[in-house]
């Protein structure tokens, strides 16, 4: 472990997210609610070409899904968060790292209404990158009901089988012959051990890129707005997933083990640069 004195988080929240793979961090990013805010109220209103192609509009006539990720350049609440809040330091601390380089962040809103369930995957066969340290911290803008709220599978970190990643309309995202159909999971439900909390703004989860989690829409009567920043450690590879990955990241010229060092992952922890 990295030498971080005085330490954000204690050793046994460490510990549980490495056993467990998920962790509610309570209250610890409470005094960005408010630059996040304006951030995704600016993103909103200009979305990226991400955010025009990725924002899901139910066929039931129900209120949309906003997404959209990797505008943290441009966005300066955004870009502020990433070096100036105590997110690299956490990361660092809950994956065992010595460094924490910023991957990206994601913006989800799922506003009142919104009938579109977040089916149940992990993240890492989404992503161009493969090692064990990494973990995205899921920070929610508004009070979170926990039967709206993230749901994740404790230890499912651990599994060896990784899942093919699935668009929302039920394609892949692309093809790879390691990759396993994930199972029924609700149609087992009592087989794996689910956690979800209710949650207040300035809480966060922190899940590793291989825990399998999903959400249910949002049957609330107020927006859901999630900042999801995402970070990854010292063991971090570029993969070469024989396809669009999501982020596509098309700037990249690395190769297949690569270390994932470019200007687009800056590391933030320890020797922040200069925002």
């Amino acid at each position: 472990m990295p030498d971080q004195s005085p330490r954000i988080i204690d050793a046994d929240t460490v510990e549980t997210f490495q056993r467990e793979g998920v962790v509610l961090l309570k209250g610890i990013f409470k005094s960005w609610m408010a630059p996040l805010t304006q951030g995704i109220d600016e993103l909103i209103a200009h979305p990226s070409q991400y955010g025009l192609a990725r924002t899901v509009t139910p066929t039931d006539g129900s209120a949309p899904f906003f997404q959209d990720y990797c505008n943290w350049s441009r966005i300066q609440s955004f870009k502020d968060f990433v070096y100036c809040s105590p997110a690299a330091e956490v990361a660092a601390q809950l994956m065992g790292s010595n460094t924490a380089r910023f991957f990206h962040e994601h913006t989800l809103v799922k506003y009142p209404g919104n009938s579109t369930i977040t089916p149940w995957h992990h993240d890492q066969p989404y992503y161009c990158v493969e090692g064990r340290q990494n973990v995205s911290l899921w920070i929610p803008l508004d009070p979170v009901d926990h039967t709206i709220s993230l749901r994740c599978i404790r230890g499912s970190h651990l599994w060896k089988d990784e899942f093919s990643p699935t668009r929302f309309n039920g394609t892949k995202l692309y093809e790879h012959k390691n990759f396993k159909e994930i199972p029924d999971i609700d149609a087992h439900i009592e087989d794996y051990d689910i956690v979800s909390w209710s949650m207040e703004p300035g809480d966060a989860i922190a899940f590793s890129f291989r825990t399998v989690h999903g959400a249910s829409g949002n049957h609330s009567m107020q927006p859901r707005r999630v900042f999801s920043a995402r970070w990854v450690g010292d063991d971090a590879q570029f993969a070469d997933r024989g396809g669009i990955t999501s982020p596509p990241f098309p700037e990249l010229t690395l190769k297949q083990g690569d270390p994932l060092i470019s200007p687009l992952f800056p590391q933030i922890w320890p020797n922040k640069e200069v925002a």
